[in-house]
């Protein structure tokens, strides 16, 4: 239950006034602490009205009692540990109902205009702490996640999509640079040290290619009106990070299928091209050295398992057949860890046999080093790929439980003026767990920050305006109740906040929406089987 600060309550044997009892007032003295005639006297101070007298600016002898008390509440709360007393949770009372204001004193609460509205619309979990009080930290829970980065250098915006280049590649077009220099010692020798110059060109080239791959799926996405975030060149090639899914199966085959089409297009364009130049030369054995590398890019993307192209193909094709994109899912990411084992296994035996065009080798010496480790690599690549797209399927299967109108909390809306020990009674009084500040008109300005109000101590919040405590309302923290699924989280990354006001169609405030609590129905619902 919400706890309104006891010491903003009359005391019960007060003969002042209705108006009087309606103004704030500190607890009495308990043994050992502050005097009653201090209290007395900042009473006595508080004759006027509250529009003439500004809330929070107390006299001088008022601080000097503050002051006072906060250091004695601070010396009883700490422990043998030592521990900072803001880092405790406080300890969740019971409301006070001796000497609690008349109901005919206050003012009426807006929210009991509307009886038949529920008290809440969503049920607080089991310990989850009510307006007011500092919240449990959960065991196991992690930390927020750090802001992330943008993915590394960006190269431009083609079709407004960003394109970067992440600082692994440099370390492969390093590696490539050195592997195909040392070809071209074998191949024309007369070229010296500018051979490296020349594998450096076929490094961009050939990762140049590789964007034209990530573009012709980022144009086919932007065709079927689905948002890219962004394409990233990395270590093993690059990534269109497509932000929703296909709608149907067809698209889907379509969306994977364009990437390997374009570079089988580009190993043919690169072959006729190489029907133009003397074999033996520079442009010669740069051109087959492009041909043969996007030959492999298609051949590779076309292996049916995820997260390759050919397993979002594989998908596509079961989703088509069974009718159930998880049932796809499931059959090529298992598909693709089956590919990443035959990998691991299957690349350096047909390296060692020879049968990739190399010559056979007896001995095991740095060459096969080499070939098994890239086979290591490119078989976790696959394998944690497939794993990613199975969490990414459940992720998507579990977002439609997540609704605006069921996570809502009820929200009782509280003048600019109001007392933050008034507003918790209201909220308290009417079940709910947000405050929403308003104009006399009820028009929404802002949203008290349910951290804000945990970090007011309670002996000052009779004297703190809700005002102090609340951010602005902007157009991004206003969210339609029906709102579900990827389009709520889409609005919710839109404007990043803490909490979010949410209306109906008519635009009525229905309630708050906090954004923990949409973090925490989202790991109970990644935590259910599928």
């Amino acid at each position: 239950m919400v706890e309104s600060g006891g010491s903003g309550r009359p005391r019960p044997d007060s003969d002042e006034s209705a108006e009087r009892r309606t103004t704030p007032a500190p607890p009495p003295a308990a043994p050992g602490q502050i005097p009653a005639e201090a209290p007395d006297t900042f009473t006595r101070k508080q004759d006027a009205p509250p529009e003439e007298t500004p809330i929070g600016a107390p006299n001088e002898t008022a601080r000097e009692t503050d002051r006072e008390e906060t250091r004695r509440q601070e010396t009883r709360s700490q422990e043998p540990d030592r521990q900072e007393p803001d880092r405790q949770e406080p300890e969740r009372q019971e409301p006070e109902t001796a000497g609690a204001p008349d109901p005919a004193d206050r003012t009426p609460d807006p929210a009991d205009l509307h009886p038949d509205r529920p008290l809440a619309h969503s049920t607080p979990d089991r310990g989850t702490p009510a307006l007011g009080e500092a919240p449990t930290p959960a065991k196991g829970r992690r930390p927020p996640r750090p802001p992330e980065s943008r993915g590394g250098l960006l190269m431009g915006r083609p079709f407004g999509v960003p394109v970067y280049v992440a600082p692994s590649w440099f370390l492969v077009a390093a590696l490539i640079t050195w592997v195909f220099g040392g070809q071209l010692d074998r191949v024309l020798p007369e070229l010296g040290a500018a051979r490296y110059l020349v594998a450096l060109f076929f490094a961009v080239a050939f990762y140049a290619s590789v964007l034209v791959h990530e573009l012709a799926h980022t144009i086919a996405a932007l065709r079927f009106k689905l948002p890219v975030r962004r394409i990233q060149l990395q270590f093993f090639g690059g990534v269109s990070e497509i932000e929703k899914e296909a709608e149907t199966p067809g698209r889907e085959f379509v969306l994977a299928f364009v990437g390997p089409l374009l570079s089988l297009v580009l190993a043919g364009l690169f072959y006729l091209a190489m029907q133009t130049v003397e074999p033996g030369t520079v442009p010669g054995v740069l051109l087959a050295g492009l041909m043969v590398s996007n030959l492999i890019v298609a051949v590779f993307n076309l292996l049916p398992g995820l997260p390759l192209d050919g397993g979002r193909m594989l998908r596509a094709v079961v989703w088509k057949i069974t009718g159930r994109p998880m049932t796809g899912t499931i059959a090529a990411a298992w598909v693709g860890r089956a590919l990443a084992v035959s990998v691991l296994i299957g690349l350096p035996l047909l390296t060692q046999s020879g049968a990739l065009g190399s010559e056979a080798e007896d001995s095991v010496g740095m060459d096969t080093v080499l070939d098994a480790l890239l086979a290591a690599i490119l078989a976790a690549i696959i394998w944690t790929g497939a794993g990613n797209s199975l969490r990414m399927a459940r992720l998507r299967e579990h977002l439609p439980e997540l609704r605006a109108r069921n996570l809502t909390r009820r929200a009782v809306p509280v003048e600019t003026n109001t007392p933050l020990s008034e507003a918790l009674r209201r909220a308290n009084d009417a079940g709910a767990r947000a405050l929403v500040v308003v104009d006399a008109h009820g028009e929404p300005l802002s949203l008290v920050r349910e951290a804000a109000i945990v970090g007011v101590p309670e002996h000052r919040r009779p004297w703190v305006a809700v005002s102090g405590l609340a951010q602005d309302l902007t157009e991004g923290m206003r969210v339609s109740a029906e709102l579900a699924g990827e389009d709520l989280l889409d609005a919710l990354r839109a404007t990043p906040a803490t909490e979010y006001l949410v209306v109906e169609e008519t635009g009525e405030i229905y309630g708050v929406l906090s954004a923990a609590d949409v973090e925490r129905a989202f790991v109970k619902a990644m935590a259910r089987p599928s």
